[in-house]
């Protein structure tokens, strides 16, 4: 599937930014299940391009005189292919050991539940198949077991599954697996849903950013979909890997001055008929 994928986030302020820095993963790679046909980004000012020590493309915006709007704006088109489910590795900086994803973070503590959870799979968590019964599994009971999101709140317990955000449900699940010595990321980046309108006949479809997992299973990386039940196929496009949210985000940053920030982004894909 070709997926043309175009992304719009502007900052405005109330008073005038003196100073920001704003680091930036809205670039994707190539890799098993994914060619990047072309891809560009525009930024206020200009970005300078690196990568991260996951091996993620990484720009960093920093702006040193005064603004009330920045803007970002990320598109290009993407190949994608089913089976998708066998990661490459960012040749560039190396393989990172799997042993690095067994590292615990505040977004990826246990919690009681979740730990009684976790040791209700232990044998079956050996194999792949069992750990996709574990996350789906996990999807049905995430209200009480979900952790903090990336602003350190709590999800509502009382919430259905589907309400729960996706960083919630993969933070809880890469929680359970670190807890059986299973290494395991999070993964950010796109998901294509064709629309269930007259819009899908031109290839329109629901887009959002999103997150799942991946797993290290016997001698490879396996993903899995803890929202939707699945592993990542064509319809996902994969930007960024990390320990947690806050190693993968597509924006983060700090800034001086400005006052009352407000945040539009919107997010299109459209699969491409040529």
């Amino acid at each position: 599937m070709k997926l043309d994928i175009d992304h719009h986030t502007t900052y405005r302020y109330s008073a005038p930014v003196r100073s920001s820095t704003q680091i930036l993963r809205l670039t994707p790679q190539n890799g098993a299940g994914q060619q990047v046909l072309h891809w560009k980004l525009d930024t206020t000012g200009g970005a300078t391009r690196t990568r991260d020590g996951y091996g993620n493309v990484l720009h960093v915006l920093t702006l040193d005189s005064a603004v009330e709007e920045i803007h970002i704006h990320s598109r290009g088109r993407i190949q994608t292919a089913t089976g998708a489910d066998e990661v490459a590795e960012v040749a560039s900086v190396g393989v990172l050991s799997p042993l690095v994803f067994l590292r615990p973070t505040p977004l990826t503590r246990t919690r009681p539940a979740m730990v009684e959870f976790a040791e209700a799979w232990r044998r079956r968590a050996a194999s792949l198949s069992g750990l996709r019964e574990m996350a789906s599994a996990l999807n049905k009971r995430i209200p009480a077991l979900a952790v903090d999101d990336v602003d350190g709140k709590q999800s509502d317990v009382s919430q259905a599954p589907a309400s729960v955000p996706a960083s919630a449900q993969v933070h809880a699940f890469i929680a359970c697996l670190r807890h059986l010595g299973i290494p395991a990321r999070y993964v950010s980046g796109y998901v294509y849903a064709p629309a269930a309108s007259s819009a899908a006949e031109q290839g329109v479809g629901a887009a959002s950013w999103h997150a799942w997992a991946e797993a290290w299973v016997v001698d490879r990386w396996r993903s899995f979909d803890v929202m939707a039940r699945c592993p990542a196929g064509e319809q996902h496009v994969r930007i960024a890997i990390g320990a947690d949210e806050l190693d993968a985000c597509p924006i983060r940053g700090v800034r001086t001055g400005g006052g009352l920030e407000t945040l539009a982004s919107s997010i299109q894909l459209t699969a491409a008929v040529a």
